[in-house]
């Protein structure tokens, strides 16, 4: 068992979500890739939300959702993201002192406004986000509160803010800091055009040290490694030395470590309503069992199970207690 303050602190994109169901044909005719994220301006952020249909507004940013899903597990869980002092920042904030997720950057009291997502859901449950990244980009060291990493088990970074230099710096800051203090480190890819643009940087982190644990789906996966196929990816993950917890949708997940590469299903899912969130918080059962001493198995059940309830519903944070569904299925106590 933990004896750090918090147990999951997370870094990362400060979003808040609007989400509408659409069709293909919207997707086509806004000239968007579907499945994947992409960034816009302010002007193009305007204009998508005055085009797509009835919106939800959920609190959102990849770590935040992994940060939130912590919590919801009953494990102690922080964040570390910028937000503008505005209605959507606030609204930022709120949520997540709401659920009890430890939150102490201040608010950005002038620049771009805070981020949102513009996060299109087709029929099959698929997302499409258009993000305009504003006052998340402006994470500086600064904003790393020395105290709050040292006090935390596991430092978990979000690779889509790898992109400003100042953020980059305070990825840097968090990761020295918690070494020092002997706690963990992880790092998710996040998206596949993102590992495009920082590979070398990203197997840098790998093999210079600075990171304990991976997450990728095998997209990203097969991405870092330039390889066409997974069996080539996940042999290559094998040489490195690290944990990696490689994602691959319905087919569950692969825990692979130098030693040995254990595959575990997915939890069944009667119907996928938006697929928002499923690597955020199915990251978030996993970090979690860890600080709880579980062993890697279960560790990944616990993700599966996280990531099912988020993908049942709209929103890609959980609506029902994920520490009473694992009690029920036998993973926690």
């Amino acid at each position: 068992m933990s004896h750090h303050r918090i147990d999951v602190l997370t870094l990362g994109n400060a979003i808040v979500d609007v989400l509408a169901h659409t069709d293909e044909a919207f997707l086509v005719r806004k000239n968007v890739h579907k499945g994947a994220m992409q960034l816009i301006d302010e002007a193009r952020a305007e204009e998508l939300f005055g085009d797509m249909g009835p919106a939800t507004v959920i609190s959102g940013g990849s770590a935040a959702n992994t940060a939130a899903g912590v919590a919801s597990l009953g494990v102690k869980a922080g964040f570390i993201g910028k937000v503008k002092d505005d209605q959507t920042g606030h609204h930022f904030a709120h949520d997540l002192k709401a659920i009890d997720v430890h939150y102490d950057v201040a608010l950005a009291k002038d620049g771009p406004a805070t981020a949102r997502s513009f996060i299109l859901v087709t029929p099959d449950g698929e997302r499409t986000m258009n993000t305009y990244l504003g006052a998340c980009q402006n994470l500086t060291p600064d904003d790393v509160n020395p105290e709050t990493v040292r006090a935390s088990s596991i430092v978990y970074l979000e690779g889509y803010l790898w992109d400003p230099p100042a953020a980059k710096e305070a990825f840097r800051k968090a990761v020295k800091i918690a070494h020092q203090a002997g706690n963990k480190v992880a790092l998710t890819l996040s998206d596949p055009f993102c590992v495009d643009r920082y590979r070398d940087e990203f197997l840098g982190l790998i093999r210079d040290g600075s990171l304990d644990i991976l997450f990728a789906n095998i997209h990203e996966l097969q991405s870092l490694y330039g390889a066409s196929d997974p069996d080539t990816a996940l042999a290559a993950l094998r040489e490195e030395n690290i944990l990696g917890v490689v994602t691959r949708s319905a087919e569950g997940a692969l825990v692979v470590t130098r030693s040995e590469t254990r595959a575990v299903p997915a939890f069944p899912v009667e119907r996928v309503i938006d697929t928002t969130g499923a690597g955020d918080l199915f990251a978030s059962g996993f970090l979690a069992g860890l600080t709880q001493d579980l062993d890697l198995v279960s560790c990944a059940r616990l993700g599966g199970l996280a990531a099912a309830e988020v993908i049942s519903h709209l929103g890609a944070r959980p609506q029902t207690n994920l520490r009473d569904l694992a009690r029920q299925e036998g993973l926690l106590g």
